[in-house]
């Protein structure tokens, strides 16, 4: 998975639970999940994002996803809107 899709997209939403509700209202066009995040985490926002067919990439690592979005904590969940 390449991050540049991360600074290609318009918005970004980070976070399992801003993502799911992101997803829910309609607006997400993609979802960046880290391969290293909990399951028990991730599991509930692809479920999500399965129920209103937005794709799922995957990401190798928590930690860079979350420095490619501008934080400094890792990202388990992104939402991209394009």
């Amino acid at each position: 998975m390449s991050y540049e899709k991360v600074n290609q997209a318009k918005r970004i939403v980070v976070g399992t639970k801003q993502t799911a509700k992101a997803i829910k209202s309609g607006n997400v066009d993609e979802l960046l999940v880290a391969r290293d995040a909990d399951p028990n985490i991730t599991g509930k926002v692809i479920s999500v994002a399965e129920q209103f067919n937005v794709p799922v990439t995957y990401a190798e690592s928590k930690k860079q996803l979350g420095k490619v979005c501008g934080i400094e904590v890792g990202a388990a969940a992104v939402a991209l809107i394009y």
